[in-house]
């Protein structure tokens, strides 16, 4: 039985790892998530803002790979 979902992401004639992709768009939302908290203030009450951001990420990461791109 065949895998129904791409194992590589193709650009021109370059082929590139779904996890590149899943890596590079939970980093730019996790970017932006972390911005609106700092902006909302919310950011303040956190013990480790670092870890609050890998964790961020995290999430992104196993979202979009469970319901988006698969790798």
């Amino acid at each position: 039985m065949r895998n129904p979902y791409p194992h590589e992401l193709a650009v021109g004639d370059v082929y590139f790892s779904p996890i590149l992709a899943v890596l590079f768009i939970s980093f730019a939302a996790s970017v932006l998530t972390v911005f609106l908290l700092d902006r909302m203030k919310i950011s303040r009450w956190f013990y480790l803002p670092e870890y609050i951001f890998i964790a961020i990420m995290i999430i992104y990461m196993v979202l979009i790979d469970r319901y988006w791109i698969r790798f």
